[in-house]
């Protein structure tokens, strides 16, 4: 975590089951979903130079890729923001998650998946909320990287590297060219609620199911390095930022409740449970999830990143039973970004229904 300048880095646990190595908090480490923070940077850099319109149709641009009534009407801004009513992939891209996660984790380590098939499975799929509401789906930034692709001529990989990851400075973020991890990294374990066990090793995997929208690689300081320059005006014009910082709700609130988290083009802002508001994301990929937040300004901020995934479990009902790791986990978000002392923040509760769960990108339903 990070005020102003005093700077504190902490780790706990172990990075390998097998022979009891140290976790260490400079490991690099799989952000999953943050990555699409580092994509629509790429695009709204696009937009400050005409190439891209948010609210252009995608199909202005890609009209064999997202063809018909969908071309026509769902916008950029629409995909960025999640709005854009159309499915996540994830379900036909491993289509023995639910029945068989271990078996269907197992058979995709090593799989590759164009990112043209991954639209192409998400918009076969049926959508969870029509176009105009939000509904996260991966599928949204799978698009957006073709877009940077059609517009720049480059691969997006090749092109948010030159012109986010190293224009924000960063030295131990990137996309894996590989399986594996280039730098020194725990083990990543995934549990899938239960359902493996003993939770598997899946550290080493073809991350090209995830692409641009949750392939990358960082560290806890590279994060708080790129967030603190975003927000801090560096990577992009005030205007673009304007529009990164323009949410909608990001779940329905329950009568009288107020949404405690909107979601902007790549950027949520939540509130937490001592009252302050808070812009980044969270990530989660097999075995390894992260949470980047900080404040508006950039200068009070936390990393978090965790080697065991999905250790949430559920009643008969569906429904998830108290867990004291996400308790844990947003206890301790909450007091280092609010500077709040912990007898005042311990015991709060998880984050209000219908949001995800903190560093738990979504890549696959609860069962």
């Amino acid at each position: 975590m990070r005020d102003g300048l005093e700077r504190w880095r902490g780790a706990a646990g172990v990075a390998d089951l097998d022979t009891g190595r140290p976790m260490r908090p400079d490991y690099e480490h799989r952000i999953g979903s943050i990555t699409k923070t580092f994509t629509s940077v790429a695009v709204l850099q696009q937009v400050a130079t005409g190439r891209i319109g948010l609210d252009t149709p995608i199909g202005d641009y890609l009209p064999e890729l997202v063809p018909g009534e969908r071309g026509r009407k769902v916008t950029v801004r629409m995909l960025l923001n999640h709005t854009s009513g159309i499915a996540d992939y994830m379900l036909p891209a491993f289509p023995k998650l639910v029945k068989d996660p271990g078996q269907a984790l197992d058979e995709g380590q090593f799989h590759k998946l164009a990112p043209e098939e991954l639209v192409r499975l998400g918009l076969a799929a049926k959508p969870l909320a029509p176009r105009g509401k939000y509904a996260y789906a991966n599928t949204n930034y799978i698009i957006a990287g073709l877009l940077l692709k059609k517009v720049t001529g480059q691969d997006p990989e090749s092109y948010i590297t030159n012109n986010v990851i190293r224009e924000a400075g960063l030295r131990h973020t990137y996309f894996p060219r590989s399986a594996r991890i280039e730098g020194p990294h725990a083990k990543m374990y995934e549990s899938f609620y239960g359902t493996i066990a003993p939770a598997r090793d899946y550290s080493v995997y073809d991350m090209s199911w995830a692409g641009t929208a949750g392939a990358m690689v960082s560290t806890m300081d590279d994060l708080n390095d790129f967030y603190r320059r975003l927000l801090g005006g560096k990577l992009l014009c005030a205007a673009q930022l304007r529009e990164m910082k323009t949410t909608v709700p990001a779940y329905e609130p329950e009568a009288g409740q107020e949404v405690a988290m909107r979601y902007g083009l790549g950027l949520f802002t939540l509130k937490m449970p001592s009252g302050g508001w808070y812009w980044g994301h969270d990530g989660g990929v097999f075995g390894a999830g992260t949470w980047a937040m900080s404040t508006e300004d950039g200068r009070r901020q936390a990393a978090i990143g965790h080697n065991l995934m999905k250790y949430e479990r559920f009643g008969d009902d569906g429904k998830p039973l108290p867990n004291p790791i996400g308790d844990a986990l947003l206890a301790y978000m909450d007091q280092a970004l609010s500077g709040t002392p912990a007898e005042r923040v311990h015991g709060v509760s998880p984050v209000p229904q219908g949001l995800p769960a903190p560093g738990q990108l979504r890549p696959s339903p609860a069962p």
